[in-house]
Parts: structure tokens; C-alpha cells; sequence
């Protein structure tokens, strides 16, 4: 199939700027995502409708045995994105959609190009988890009509040399099957900072530009300097500019390679690095230089189930995990589940806004079994291990809910009890509610969304999902010095951790530890140690008087050391 023609950038066009997604610098040549397979103009006539249901049931089920076999092939959150994606072509729910499609008429192609197209439209009215959900379900979408019509699969260009890949979005089940050998960046003219693409993107460490305005222009081969520090694309780069870019490349390189140990400020103020962690190798999170984990996704053994893990099975998974970080700190959030991330055994009833409504620690208000069940496991694995091991609950928005959950945590017997700050009304409670727990977490992904009334999956506003947005950070500073006052230690577990010179920032308004994917450890362990605990609050104060996000990250661009940037 011919790919949709792209406006053509000339020698010496105008830079491109989008936002700063995943850090580092790149330069090569485009390789552009291949368009969507499309419908053909005339619609042939359709075949005997039960033939075509049986059809388009089958082109599902061939996709999700195709990510199988992918998945198969992957390890850790790879194989978790690609598995979830197989039981979403087999959802029974979609099926019916596809075959009421078809029983009605439609060719089995259009049954599920329509059929997918409506669900999609139900998952992004839903919002949060369901709307992360609604680009699979497009991927799924056109792997299936690309069977049904004898078309290539959708997928990822090789164009036979290292490139930097272009595309309007990235599907998760693409960026996990990214080679950092041969994708030597990222640009994407949708997408936020918070997507599951940029998390990815950081987890393997390739540099990106998401939400880049004129990304469309940009054509097959064409070279580009891409800064994922400063959220910058250059078509055509001079030779200057691209032998600059390259240096700084295995500078930076040489730099990390140095950066080891615990995390110290330059004056010796200590700043625990912590990983974010979920479903994966326990061997192969605790193999990592870090001082523990920040945040422990606990999603993954609850969705996708008919019913609840047992105490002994999340006990099991558990013990597993602490054991790989005997000595360390393993921060474990409570289930993160509700109407957003619907699971098969809660009842939650209907919600308009689900990105607002049942989710969180408020599950336990519907269902207290899961997370009393949740903590006994927890504890029962805390006492087989070596680690230290401590819980936190999230969305807690009133200083009550967080002593309810303290009083649930050791009524379990677990020592250390804290919550995590996603909700506004928590960070501008902070002081009352620092006297409930024994630490807090900041959750930026989540603050970010409800500080800003932008949903977090919307690809059309990532300017103001920007971690470096002035209001955020005010919230992020207002929490920390409440931390300071009350003696309770402030974490950070938004992807807003993995960037170096904001790292410092939040460091500067008063976090006393740092979670984020292993990948961005060096560079942010990296950039503390060349800057003083008192050089952090002045950039901090930068960018919090900032009228942006794009001012705060320039003028703390301006005044952090140069090795940090470049």
C-alpha cells in the first residue's frame, strides 16, 4: 500500500520543538512508521453473514496469537505489554461487537474496523486506565483488517541502518519490540510525557521528542538532530552541529559510565535513587545500582483475572522480589485499581468520569478484602526477608484516609506506612496529613492530570501535562516543606524523577528520594553530584517563578553546570 505523502522540509528548515520525553541526544537519518493499512473506497458486497462473523473472529484470534508467539520471545514488561494485548483481541466483548458487525452486514474487514472504532470511542469516554487502553485496541485493530485484506502487517520500518524512527504515535506493543541498537531515537507528534510510549522509551534508554508539532513533515532518510534533553529536532544538521551532538554523545556516555553508589548531593546531602518497578525478573531488578525500589506496581497480579490472587500466591511474589533487595528499601504501592483499571472481581457500578471516581485506596471502601488480603501477603513476605520493606497507598486525598490506612498497614504488621500525593487536595493538606504517616510519595504523572484538568491520556494537550509546569511544581514544593517540618521523608515516583535537571528541581523543593526506571539512574545520580543541596533550591525557585513549563526547563537549563546538559 502507498504511504500517505508528507510535506518536505528543506535544507536548513526550522527547528521542530515538542516536549522532552526521554534524555540524551541522536542523529541519523528518518525512518518513517508505516500508515495504517485502510479500508478500500467501495465496500465490496458481503459474503453469507455467518462466513464473514466466523472470518473477522478468526483474524482476531490469528493477531493474538500472533503477540503471543512475540511475547514468547520477550522477558519482563516486553512480554506483560504483548500478553495483555493477545487477551484484548480475545476479549469476549469485542468478539460479540465484531460479530454483531457482520451478522448485520458488513464485509468481515469493515465489521471490525467498525466494531474496534466504537469500542475505542467507549474506552476514551471512560478515561484513565481504559483510555491508555484505546491505541492497543487501534493496533490490534489494524493487524487485524491488514490480515483480512492481504496487506502488510502495521509495524516497524527497517530500513537497514540505524535511524531515528518518526510516527504520528507509537503503539506499546511497537515501542517494546524497539532495538536501542538500530532506533537511535524517538519523534512522535502526538503523545505526552506520562505515555506508555516515553516510559518505554526511558526503560531502554533511546532518546525522544513526543507531542512535536511538524513532525509530519519530516520524510524517509531525511537526517535529523534529535535533543531529548531539550525537546529539539533539526532537519538537515549541519556537519557543525551533528559532530557536536555526536561528542556530546559519548561524553554524556563516558560521564555515566563513572556514575556508581548511592545518591549524594555535591555538598554530601543524601538522595536515595530508587527503581520503579512492576512485573518483570526479580534477579534483574535487584542487579541494578540503585538503593531499592521507589515504587512496586502490585496491578499486575490483579488485572486480567477472574478472580482474586490468593494470600499465598501474592506472598510468593512477593517474598521473591524482597529477597533480591536484602539491605535495600522496597516501597510497595497497594493496589492501584478501580473503575480505571477495571478488574473482573469488583463491582464498582457505573461512572461517568472514572479517572475521578472509585480507584485507589478508595477501592477498599467497596471491597476492603482486597487490601487487607494485599497487606497480609506484604507482611508475610516482609518477615521472610531481609529487605525493608514499606507500603503506601494511592489516590488518598483527606488526611482521615491516610490514617485509616496507617492503622490497616500495622494492624498487619507492617512497620513503615505511608500514601502516596497524586490529588491536590493531599498536597494542600500536607502538613496535617505528614502527621498521619511515616513517609509520602509523590505521584507526578497523576498530579500533574488532576493540578491541570487535562486527562493524562489525551495526546492533544501535553504541554500542560509537562512535569516542569510551575503549578505542579508549587504543589511538589509545598508537600516537601512540609516534609522539612515535620521530619517525614518525600519521595518522587513520577516518571518526572527520570529527568536529570528536574530531578534537581524537586530535589531543591525538598525530596529526599528519587524513583525511576534503571535506565535514568546514572544520569540523575549523575547531575546531583555536580550540584550542592543549596544550588537545588535556587533552581528550584527558577522554576517555580517561571511563567511555564518551557520557561521553568530553560532557565534552569541556563543556570544548572553544563555536564548536566550536556
Amino acid at each position: 500500500m502507498a504511504q500517505t505523502e508528507h510535506p518536505s522540509p528543506t535544507a536548513g528548515a526550522t527547528r521542530l520543538s515538542g516536549i522532552p520525553a526521554s534524555p540524551g541526544v541522536a542523529v541519523g537519518p528518518v525512518a518513517r512508521m508505516a500508515d495504517p493499512p485502510a479500508l478500500p473506497a467501495e465496500r465490496p458486497e458481503p459474503g453469507d453473514p455467518r462466513t464473514e462473523a466466523s472470518t473477522a473472529r478468526g483474524a482476531l484470534e490469528k493477531v493474538a496469537d500472533l503477540l503471543d508467539a512475540q511475547a514468547a520471545q520477550l522477558t519482563g514488561e516486553a512480554a506483560a505489554v504483548l500478553g495483555a494485548l493477545a487477551l484484548m483481541a480475545r476479549d469476549p466483548e469485542l468478539g460479540r461487537r465484531v460479530e454483531e458487525r457482520a451478522e448485520a452486514g458488513e464485509p468481515a474487514a469493515w465489521a471490525v474496523h467498525s466494531a474496534c472504532g466504537a469500542y475505542q470511542e467507549l474506552m476514551l469516554a471512560a478515561g484513565g486506565y481504559l483510555a491508555e487502553r484505546a491505541a492497543d485496541l487501534a493496533d490490534i485493530r489494524d493487524r487485524a483488517t491488514a490480515l483480512l485484506l492481504g496487506l502488510p502487517m502495521p509495524g516497524l520500518p527497517d530500513p537497514g541502518v540505524a535511524h531515528v524512527l518518526v510516527a504520528d504515535d507509537l503503539a506499546p506493543a511497537d515501542t517494546v519490540r524497539l532495538d536501542p541498537e538500530q532506533v537511535l531515537g524517538i519523534v512522535t507528534r502526538l503523545g505526552g510525557p506520562t505515555s506508555h510510549t516515553v516510559i518505554l522509551a526511558r526503560a531502554l534508554g533511546i532518546p525522544a521528542v513526543v507531542g512535536c508539532p511538524g513532525a509530519e513533515t519530516l520524510r524517509d532518510g531525511v537526517p535529523v538532530a534529535l535533543d531529548g534533553d531539550a525537546g529539539t529536532v533539526e532537519p538537515e544538521p549541519d556537519a557543525e552541529l551533528a559532530d557536536r551532538m555526536l561528542r556530546r554523545t559519548e561524553r554524556r556516555r563516558a560521564l555515566l559510565a563513572e556514575s556508581t553508589g548511592p545518591g549524594r548531593t555535591e555538598d554530601g546531602v543524601p538522595v536515595a535513587l530508587l527503581l520503579n518497578a512492576g512485573e518483570g525478573d526479580p534477579k534483574e531488578a535487584g542487579a541494578h545500582d540503585s538503593e531499592g525500589v521507589g515504587l512496586l506496581r502490585t496491578e499486575f497480579l490483579f488485572l486480567d483475572r477472574a478472580d482474586p490472587p490468593t494470600v499465598a500466591a501474592q506472598t510468593d511474589t512477593y517474598t521473591r522480589l524482597f529477597e533480591e533487595f536484602s539491605g535495600r528499601t522496597v516501597t510497595v504501592r497497594t493496589l492501584d485499581a478501580g473503575s480505571d483499571k477495571p478488574l473482573a472481581f469488583v463491582e464498582t457500578g457505573h461512572e461517568d468520569n472514572p479517572a475521578l471516581g472509585v480507584r485507589g485506596f478508595r477501592t477498599s471502601r467497596v471491597h476492603p478484602g482486597l487490601l487487607t488480603d494485599q497487606l497480609a501477603a506484604i507482611a508475610a513476605a516482609s518477615e521472610e526477608t531481609g529487605a525493608r520493606v514499606r507500603v503506601m497507598a494511592p489516590m488518598v486525598s483527606t488526611p482521615d484516609e491516610a490514617s485509616d490506612f496507617v492503622a490497616l498497614a500495622r494492624e498487619a504488621g507492617i512497620r513503615e506506612a505511608g500514601v502516596m500525593i497524586e490529588v491536590p487536595g493531599a498536597a494542600l493538606l500536607a502538613d496535617r496529613l505528614m502527621s498521619r504517616v511515616d513517609f509520602v510519595s509523590i505521584g507526578t504523572n497523576d498530579l500533574a492530570q488532576y493540578t491541570m484538568a487535562a486527562d493524562r491520556t489525551l495526546g492533544t494537550l501535553p504541554d500542560l501535562l509537562d512535569p516542569w509546569q510551575p503549578a505542579l511544581l508549587a504543589l511538589v514544593g509545598a508537600v516537601g516543606a512540609a516534609g522539612e517540618r515535620s521530619g517525614r521523608p518525600v519521595g518522587v515516583c513520577g516518571e518526572a524523577a527520570a529527568d536529570p535537571l528536574l530531578a534537581l528541581v524537586l530535589v531543591g523543593l525538598g525530596a529526599t528520594s528519587l524513583s525511576m526506571s534503571a535506565p535514568a539512574l546514572p544520569a540523575v545520580r549523575h547531575a546531583l553530584a555536580r550540584h550542592s543541596q543549596g544550588e537545588c533550591r535556587r533552581l528550584a525557585e527558577l522554576a517555580t517563578a517561571a511563567s511555564s513549563a518551557g520557561r521553568a526547563r530553560e532557565a534552569v537549563r541556563s543556570a544548572a553546570h553544563p555536564e548536566t546538559v550536556d
